[in-house]
């Protein structure tokens, strides 16, 4: 069978299942670093002073985060020998601008990174939708089994999700501090985030395939 470089299709019979701990590991892991590294910034050049060639702590954040990218995609490779989709979109927009961040010194490219990954997000999963493709199921698969109306709601529900953030992103880093925008990264999209994906649950017990399976069985009983 050939082997593929990217995450193949939930039901492809390749798909491989990812421990989602693993996977939450592996895709929250670089923005913690990012938070980290930004707000103990001067404690990191107390102890590493070769950071200080680098600049001030959301230059620092910046390199780390990239580094914790790159990182994270390679254990996903070793681990599975495939590459996640959405994980690699967004790792390539965090190099690309967190590179021109560092060239040019202007931390504006990082702080545009959330808009640009959120409305490729947005518009992926609802492009996807208009060619009759649920995209959804290669980040959820792990997690949740859905029969395809199901996944073609939960889609359309996250493809706006992702457009209503990248808004969002864009009002907070253009009226706030650094320092506001980068804990509002961390507490406040994370923690929005987890709301919209609990309210999603009962739309996900209704079309889940054990659902189903058990309302044929009892329609049969009757």
């Amino acid at each position: 069978m050939e082997e593929s470089v990217f995450e193949r299709d939930p039901s492809d019979p390749a798909h491989k299942e990812v421990n989602p701990l693993l996977k939450l590991a592996l895709e929250l892991g670089p923005l913690m670093v990012f938070f980290f590294a930004n707000a103990r910034g001067e404690w990191l050049l107390e102890r590493f002073p070769v950071l200080a060639s680098i600049g001030e702590p959301i230059f620092i954040a910046t390199a780390l985060f990239m580094a914790a990218t790159l990182i994270a995609l390679s254990v996903s490779w070793i681990l599975l020998r495939s590459l996640p989709i959405m994980p690699l979109i967004s790792g390539i927009v965090v190099l690309v601008f967190g590179a021109l961040t560092l060239w040019l010194h202007n931390e504006t490219f990082i702080k545009m990174k959330p808009t640009i990954v959120n409305t490729l997000f947005g518009m992926i999963l609802l492009g996807g939708l208009y060619f009759g493709k649920s995209l959804l199921g290669y980040v959820f698969d792990s997690a949740f089994k859905l029969n395809a109306e199901g996944w073609r709601k939960l889609t359309m529900r996250w493809g706006v999700f992702f457009l209503v953030l990248a808004v969002l992103n864009e009002v907070v880093w253009r009226s706030f501090s650094t320092d506001f925008w980068v804990a509002f990264k961390v507490w406040g999209t994370m923690p929005i985030t987890l709301l919209f994906t609990f309210a999603q649950m009962p739309l996900v017990m209704k079309y889940s395939i054990e659902q189903e399976a058990v309302e044929k069985a009892a329609s049969k009983d009757k």
